[in-house]
């Protein structure tokens, strides 16, 4: 039998003191951990929260770390992000527009290089699913393998309507005075290049693509409640890439979730029903 370790993290705010007097104030993104924890609970799953304060950059890295140790081919590992999303200089020259994604942790920004190199640590033949409800989510797993066309936002159509990103002012802000923080890991050139070094292979579905951003909400985030009815309990019948698409086909077309495969191709992988860690070939459609 398989294993499935899960690991959410769920942050309403970050500590302005890192963030440069900018708390980051959210809603949903406690309430997303929990429910996507209670499905992969529902699923078997051994799972672990981390939320708001105690959602640090070293918490995250050592939770991947814990699970990169624990697992083996054939096993699985959930990771679902929901929180603030943040754009920093790209300084090893491995993204086209310039910028790096990262994940806003409670005490730093996690940048999408170092989260990609912490997938190296997983054994090959391990399943990797990432679920990030998230600004600019869509290349955080690092590599676009499956593109889709997309509607930038309008901020100034946006409304009231309340986003979980970093504002540009506050991302300029933040990274000019932690320069000294964020740049020996920007300029890490091993990290941009770490596709070698992946032999887990790591899915990603976004909550929107790199130039959109994602909507908070009352009860979760846009893209998590929408995942959630799509799932309906379980019932949901279909592949990731389907199960993706379905989405997508109840979002608005300024957020638009994206599919995506990093690390070691692994078709039967892709074709498996979400969330299993015993997929029958009946669940593999």
């Amino acid at each position: 039998m398989n294993k499935g370790i899960a690991l959410h993290i769920g942050l309403n705010a970050v500590d302005p003191q890192h963030y440069q007097g900018w708390g980051g104030p959210l809603n949903a993104c406690e309430a997303d951990a929990n429910d996507m924890a209670d499905l992969a609970q529902a699923q078997g799953f051994s799972i672990s929260k981390l939320l708001t304060k105690n959602a640090t950059r070293d918490a995250v890295l050592s939770g991947i770390s814990n699970a990169a140790q624990a697992l083996k081919s054939g096993d699985i590992f959930l990771l679902s992000y929901s929180g603030h999303g943040g754009q920093i200089p790209d300084l090893n020259g491995d993204e086209p527009d310039g910028q790096d994604e990262t994940w806003c942790m409670y005490d730093g920004q996690l940048i999408d290089d170092e989260l990609y190199s912490s997938w190296h640590a997983f054994a090959p033949g391990v399943r990797i699913f990432l679920l990030s409800d998230s600004c600019h989510s869509g290349t955080v797993s690092k590599e676009m393998h499956y593109a889709a066309k997309t509607q930038p936002l309008s901020l100034a159509a946006a409304g009231d309507v309340a986003y979980r990103y970093m504002p540009n002012e506050v991302a300029l802000r933040v990274y000019q005075k932690n320069k000294e923080f964020y740049d020996p890991i920007l300029i890490r050139r091993d990290l941009g290049k770490a596709l070698s070094a992946v032999k887990a292979s790591v899915l990603l579905i976004s909550g929107c693509q790199d130039n959109q951003l994602s909507q908070d909400g009352t009860f979760n985030g846009l893209f998590t409640g929408t995942l959630k009815k799509v799932w309906n309990g379980g019932t949901f019948t279909g592949s990731y890439r389907r199960f993706c698409t379905a989405i997508a086909k109840k979002m608005p077309p300024d957020q638009t979730p994206k599919l995506s495969l990093v690390g070691t191709s692994n078709a039967h992988y892709i074709a498996e029903k979400p969330f299993m860690i015993n997929p029958l070939k009946k669940n593999i459609v």
